[in-house]
């Protein structure tokens, strides 16, 4: 599936960030399924590999006990979105796929969220 509808991961800006001087070493970011982080041999986790986070996702983040790992803000992302159209674009590949209801029947209001 399209998610990026040909815009390439590269230009967007989602990937995590950590404060060290937060960090209580708990571990919770080494469970990222993506293996966005890795421990440094300085003893602190670092992100080893931010284009491989999932766009949109914050669960390290949000389990993360020191509260030491941040996100660009989320209206950012919602903002690529919107001027690159990738809501739309996926949107057509969903109705191709068979996943959501044809176009003919898209509400209005999806519409000018979407598209403004």
């Amino acid at each position: 599936m399209p998610w990026f509808a040909g815009v390439k991961r590269e230009e967007i800006k989602w990937y995590p960030s950590i404060d060290v001087d937060k960090c209580v070493k708990c571990g919770m970011c080494m469970n990222c399924g993506k293996n966005v982080f890795e421990w440094g041999d300085d003893g602190k986790p670092f992100v080893a590999n931010p284009l491989v986070c999932v766009v949109g996702c914050t669960t390290c983040a949000n389990l993360c006990l020191g509260q030491a790992i941040n996100f660009p803000p989320l209206n950012e992302l919602k903002d690529f979105y919107r001027h690159k159209r990738i809501w739309t674009a996926v949107r057509h590949k969903l109705v191709e796929a068979g996943k959501v209801p044809s176009l003919e029947h898209k509400n209005k209001d999806l519409e000018e969220i979407t598209e403004s």
